[in-house]
């Protein structure tokens, strides 16, 4: 099979739109439009499975069917790159963000980018957090200097929709209710151990681990998180960073 046909072939099983490539041929000669019909339906069903499991709570807020439909196109707009789909869909909050049909649900996306984050989580690297007992052993007068490694699972999640608790309440993390408080919400998401965990982060929170994580000292990460939260507190934060198991090593 040529590259041509190969991609013809490749486009086609995307698009339902598109005909039967030419080239192929059934065992009697004929045109095996009904087979490659077959085909195709499978390989959209495949797919639209593997982006179901990765974001189970935006399917479950917009339904199984709208959630088929929706990912249906972003299929055809945005096919596999790869035969390991672990990473597909990456951008398909990105692609929810600007789809029409999803304008009245604007906290969606931000849903989906916490749940990714969650995916990468969980295929990342396995390490052993950083015991908190070893900042103990720093001189005071060096603590602002201290600069941390992130644990390579940690990410951060960010949204100026309460998006964390929109994810637990279709999850089943936390009862379904009424949400009162529309105040953004960020959160540490990681794997420090064999399950994957969604931290809140309190205002400030952030901003803080994102100074870490991009390689700031201590004493900068907290200047930019003061600066964003005048009542964040340094010991609070970073207490609940180690807890997490936010580090791998200190620097």
């Amino acid at each position: 099979m040529s590259f041509s046909t190969q991609s013809e072939f490749a486009a086609a099983l995307i698009d339902p739109a598109l005909a039967v490539p030419d080239g192929l041929t059934a065992w009697n000669g004929s045109r095996p439009a009904r087979r490659f019909g077959v085909y195709r339906n499978n390989v959209a069903i495949g797919l639209i499975g593997a982006l179901s499991s990765r974001f189970p709570a935006a399917e479950r807020i917009v339904g199984e069917e709208f959630f088929a439909a929706t990912a249906h196109e972003f299929i055809r707009l945005h096919p596999p790159r790869s035969p390991l789909l672990l990473a597909y869909g990456d951008d398909f909050p990105d692609f929810i963000e600007s789809f029409e049909p999803t304008r009245e649900i604007p906290y969606l996306a931000d849903v989906m980018r916490l749940e990714a984050l969650r995916g990468r989580a969980y295929h990342a690297v396995d390490a052993v957090p950083l015991d908190a007992a070893l900042v103990a052993t720093i001189e005071p007068a060096g603590l602002a200097e201290l600069t941390f490694v992130p644990h390579p699972s940690a990410s951060i999640a960010r949204s100026t929709y309460p998006a964390v608790t929109i994810w637990a309440m279709n999850t089943g993390e936390i009862e379904l209710a009424d949400i009162d408080d529309w105040t953004g919400e960020d959160a540490l998401v990681i794997r420090p151990q064999m399950i994957v965990e969604v931290h809140r982060l309190p205002p400030g929170g952030a901003t803080f681990l994102e100074e870490l994580f991009s390689g700031a000292a201590l004493g900068e990460a907290y200047e930019r998180a003061l600066a964003e939260a005048a009542n964040f507190d340094l010991s609070a934060n970073l207490a609940g960073a180690f807890t997490a198991g936010a580090f791998m090593a200190i620097r």
